[in-house]
């Protein structure tokens, strides 16, 4: 779920549409770290919207063939060693092991990596054998995000996915096995029907497994995906607000008595040896930080300088193109939109933003003043505080994280 992520309604009226490579002509791009898209899955998830499929195995050796000549293509813009790299989907551990170990291979011998680069692959619990944990250790990969979601079948199954709970730590001690230390555990909270008490077993249930980092998602009700079109029959319920809030609550509560910090709004990482950044997701500090990262794969998005766009989202179309991928959606974004968009993503992170850079950000473009406004607000109301120099969240305000996140914006 760590997909590199679209800034919601952030969208320029002068997008259009091109190569990835003519779209950074003249950009000077500043990558860090490089996010490449599996778009194949065994299942697709009720309420998912990123875009992915179930595979046939009949596209993937194409796809391995493909992913080599647009990172040659690309590599030019990468002009030094990349500190971080994400491989999403879908599920990138449904590639078959020789086509898996085809394409990490491809990325560590097209670009750069940094000595000690963060290596993340993303993987669902059912795909896990020792023959692929055998591949991403050969390519290089040291982090794994693994899609527990939950750890109770019903929930499982309203989620439409296919794992049984006791597969979580299989793939787990799998991962060790193979020398993969750093793995990341996603749960999903406020599924219909689900009550507290479930809710804390998840979390303890995580901790037994001795997981260093966490990612605690509530369910959310994307347009056109199979989850919301059986909410709005009726199907269900959605799940009551005060009680997500609860949960929410309860995570952060149980996160921190075991050695966890909250350093962004729906992440933990264990602070070991004093040291409360060791665990962090590099990479999707990368989005937070509003930093440069290239994009590779059908649907994948980047960042450079200013300017976003998205790789074709259609895999037929990405396979019959020759060199960079055909980009949708190139956008650059105007002063006051790069504002509005460091000022969203800064303030998701506990340790927030430097007040001067806030000072900044609210002297730029026309929404300056609205921004101050609510700013104002929010410290009132007691969301946010202005402490160490930075306007951050306090505690009871990164419960509500996203409610005055969509005010600011």
């Amino acid at each position: 779920m760590a997909t590199a992520l679209t800034i919601a309604g952030q969208g320029s009226p002068d997008a259009v549409s091109m190569p990835a490579d003519r779209a950074l002509a003249g950009v000077g791009p500043r990558f860090e770290g490089l996010y490449l898209h599996v778009p194949f899955c065994f299942h697709k998830c009720h309420y998912c919207d990123f875009y992915s499929f179930v595979d046939r195995e009949d596209r993937q050796d194409a796809y391995a063939a493909r992913i080599d000549a647009e990172l040659a293509a690309m590599a030019r813009f990468v002009q030094a060693p990349l500190r971080t790299v994400f491989v999403g989907g879908g599920t990138p551990t449904l590639l078959r092991p020789d086509v898996l170990r085809r394409t990490l291979d491809s990325v560590r011998t097209r670009v750069p990596l940094a000595p000690g680069a963060e290596w993340t692959v993303e993987a669902n619990p059912e795909t896990v054998t020792a023959e692929v944990a055998a591949a991403l250790v050969a390519s290089g990969v040291n982090r794994v995000s693994l899609g527990a979601q939950s750890f109770h079948e019903r929930h499982l199954k309203t989620l439409e996915r296919w794992h049984d709970p006791a597969s979580v730590a299989r793939a787990v001690g799998i991962l060790r096995d193979a020398g993969i230390g750093r793995i990341n555990l996603d749960l999903i909270f406020g599924i219909p029907g689900e009550t507290l008490a479930e809710w804390e077993a998840d979390l303890r249930a995580v901790l037994a497994l001795g997981t260093d980092h966490l990612s605690c998602y509530g369910l959310t009700y994307e347009a056109n995906t199979a989850m919301t079109v059986r909410m709005e029959r009726g199907e269900f319920e959605p799940c009551d607000d005060a009680l997500e809030a609860s949960m929410l609550e309860r995570a952060a509560a149980i996160l921190r008595d075991d050695g966890f910090a909250h350093y962004e709004v729906s992440n933990w990482a264990r602070v070991k040896g004093g040291d409360p950044h060791a665990e962090e997701c590099r990479h999707n500090m990368l989005y937070w930080c509003n930093r440069d990262w290239l994009a590779i794969g059908p649907s994948a998005s980047g960042h450079a300088q200013g300017v976003r766009w998205k790789n074709v989202p259609r895999l037929g179309d990405w396979l019959a193109a020759e060199g960079a991928s055909p980009a949708v959606d190139v956008e650059h974004a105007t002063p006051d939109m790069r504002a509005g968009e460091r000022l969203m993503m800064g303030l998701r992170l506990r340790a927030g933003l430097p007040l001067a850079e806030v000072d900044e950000i609210l002297s730029l473009g026309a929404e300056g003043a609205a921004r101050a406004r609510a700013i104002h607000a929010a410290v009132e109301d007691g969301m946010l505080e202005r402490a160490d120099g930075a306007l951050r969240f306090t505690d009871r305000g990164m419960m509500l994280a996203n409610v005055v996140l969509a005010k600011l914006v």
